[in-house]
């Protein structure tokens, strides 16, 4: 199984697009916020992979929900923005949001910076903005979640060009 992993995308779709054309086929796409009003434009881009959303800090008028317990390929993710756990500063209040829950993944966005770090066996995954990023460099990135044939799951960032 493979998801593709977004966030911040803040309404500017063209590198979203790429991503999804570069990616191949994927079984999910998981959006981790400030969509800023453009679900449906996402979802008809995805041309029919399911894709799940969070609402971000800018996401001021979205019905979606802040935080999302979902279960993909046997693995238990909250997905979440992550302001309101203060992400900017740290990812300690949201492993132990994650802990509590007993989510074995936690991905999150707000940062515009790519990570992945583990607490224990917990996966805190950030696939930064593919819109606007903040990291050195400054490329536009995403990630992906692949769950192999042993039923290992395995996470990558990854960069696109200028």
């Amino acid at each position: 199984m493979k998801a593709l992993l977004v966030s911040d995308t803040h309404r500017y779709l063209r590198y979203f697009e790429e991503a999804l054309e570069r990616v191949g086929p994927v079984d999910q796409i998981f959006h981790m916020g400030d969509v800023e009003g453009e679900e449906e434009v996402i979802r008809s881009l995805a041309d029919g992979i399911p894709v799940e959303f969070v609402a971000g800090n800018n996401d001021f008028f979205s019905h979606e929900s802040r935080e999302k317990e979902i279960w993909f390929g046997g693995f238990r993710i909250l997905m979440t923005h992550g302001h309101q756990y203060g992400v900017s500063t740290g990812i300690s209040r949201l492993a132990a949001e994650g802990k509590a829950r007993n989510a074995q993944v936690v991905l999150y966005g707000h940062t515009h910076r790519p990570s992945i770090d583990y607490v224990g066996e917990m996966a805190l995954v950030n696939p930064g903005s593919i819109s606007y990023p903040r990291q050195s460099g400054r490329q536009p990135s995403y990630g992906i979640l692949e769950i192999d044939r042993y039923g290992e799951i395995h996470f990558t960032i990854n960069y696109l060009p200028f």
